[in-house]
C-alpha cells in the first residue's frame, strides 16, 4: 500500500502565508512526480503546483510568484509554500503523486486524503 499523509492546512488572513507538507510511505519503487492540486465549493479539482523527479516545475497561473513547491530529498515528500494568500485561495488541497511500486509495474497516481485551506479577508 501506497500513503500520502498531508499537513499543514488552516485559517489564515489575507497576505499571510501557510505551508503544506505532504510525506509518501510505503511500498515505492520510483517517483515520477508530486504535485497538489485544490478543489474549492462547487469547483473542479484543479492543478496548483507540480514538481517530476527531474526538478521541472509548474503552477497554476493563479499562483505563480505566490507558491513554491519545493521536495525533501531525505525522504518521499514533498512541500508548498504560500505565500501572500488570497481568499480565492480557499480550498481543500490536496496531495498527488504519479509512482512505480515496482521496476515491473506501470505507473499509478495515488492522492492525499486533503487538507482545508481557509483564507480570510
Amino acid at each position: 500500500q501506497v500513503q500520502l499523509v498531508e499537513s499543514g492546512g488552516g485559517l489564515v488572513q489575507a497576505g499571510g502565508s501557510l505551508r503544506l507538507s505532504c510525506a509518501a510511505s510505503g511500498s515505492i519503487f520510483s517517483i515520477n512526480s508530486m504535485g497538489w492540486y485544490r478543489q474549492a465549493p462547487g469547483k473542479q479539482r484543479e492543478l496548483v503546483a507540480g514538481l517530476t523527479s527531474g526538478g521541472s516545475t509548474n503552477y497554476a497561473d493563479s499562483v505563480k510568484g505566490r507558491f513554491t513547491i519545493s521536495r525533501d530529498n531525505a525522504k518521499i515528500a514533498v512541500s508548498l509554500q504560500m505565500n501572500s494568500l488570497k481568499p480565492e485561495d480557499t480550498a481543500v488541497y490536496y496531495c498527488n503523486a504519479d509512482l512505480n511500486r515496482s521496476a515491473h509495474t506501470v505507473s499509478m497516481t495515488y492522492w492525499g486524503q486533503g487538507t482545508q485551506v481557509t483564507v480570510s479577508s
